[in-house]
């Protein structure tokens, strides 16, 4: 509360902030400091306005959380979300006439929850990177190469085998809230587990470079991919929302470009950018 927090969403402040005074280590001010923040806040969406469920935000219902605008809207957060971080002799975007097979291996492939992340009710649509991937190329050919995102034990040869006999292969791995949320934080930046590993490995074996595509909410060490030259591209999409694996394909198969803000960043480095988006800047300081 001393820099600035006015709530705290689980019950460490209800436990503890009585003690805190007591013991003259928090203020009643700064108290009066975040309730007025909160309660003026609640003043301005009426919701002290007469029965809540009667005003303006009192009954928001399926009908309008899904409604095609809102639906859109989802869409173009996710297009413009997802950053482009390696894309090494311009292989994205894959092309939807020459690509006649496709590998997707990963935990992450065939997840919707992933997707989500923390906070979010339930999605409008249920479509994985693996159903959005296939709608692009009939010939796709799914393999999770990990138990979980844990990924404690990894079928690295079933990985490879599929690898070898596909055109292009996408592996989308990264980390989900088994790894990181609300009170469980990190220890280590590295993909969990055998993750690396099984990169390597599927990306020695494949025809071409493969796309590396990571589903995280905090950073990663994907330094070892790189300067990798089997890796050709690598994409972070965060924890992109119910219309996430629908952008991402779009963005692998060339039919959106999240925008050319980014151009004037991107021209500094020394890589044809396929699909660049502005939040580059934002991942390369970190």
């Amino acid at each position: 509360m001393h820099a600035g927090m006015d709530v705290n969403c689980g019950s460490y402040l209800q436990q503890h902030t009585k003690a805190a005074v007591d013991q003259k280590k928090l203020t009643i001010s700064e108290i009066d400091r975040a309730l007025h923040n909160l309660f003026s806040v609640r003043m301005r969406l009426g919701l002290f306005n007469g029965n809540p469920t009667g005003q303006q935000f009192g009954n928001i219902g399926p009908d309008q959380v899904c409604s095609q605008e809102n639906q859109i809207l989802a869409l173009d957060a996710a297009r413009n979300g997802i950053v482009l971080l390696k894309n090494s002799a311009g292989l994205l975007p894959l092309s939807k006439s020459k690509t006649m097979s496709l590998a997707v291996i990963g935990p992450n492939a065939n997840s919707v929850q992933t997707l989500l992340g923390n906070y979010a009710g339930p999605p409008c649509k249920l479509v994985t990177p693996l159903q959005a991937l296939q709608s692009y190329i009939k010939h796709t050919i799914p393999y999770p190469g990990c138990d979980s995102v844990q990924c404690s034990s990894a079928s690295i040869v079933g990985a490879v085998n599929v690898a070898k006999g596909a055109d292009h292969v996408v592996l989308i791995m990264g980390l989900d809230d088994t790894q990181e949320k609300e009170g469980l934080d990190r220890r280590d930046l590295v993909l969990p587990g055998k993750q690396q590993e099984l990169i390597i490995s599927v990306a020695k074996a494949a025809k071409n470079p493969v796309v590396l595509v990571l589903l995280s909410g905090g950073p990663v060490d994907i330094s070892f991919a790189k300067n990798d030259k089997n890796i050709g591209s690598i994409l972070w999409a965060g924890y992109p929302g119910e219309a996430g694996a629908i952008a991402l394909a779009e963005i692998i198969f060339g039919d959106h470009n999240p925008g050319d803000i980014c151009f004037f960043i991107c021209a500094q480095v020394d890589e044809k950018w396929a699909v660049p988006t502005y939040i580059y800047i934002y991942i390369n300081i970190l």
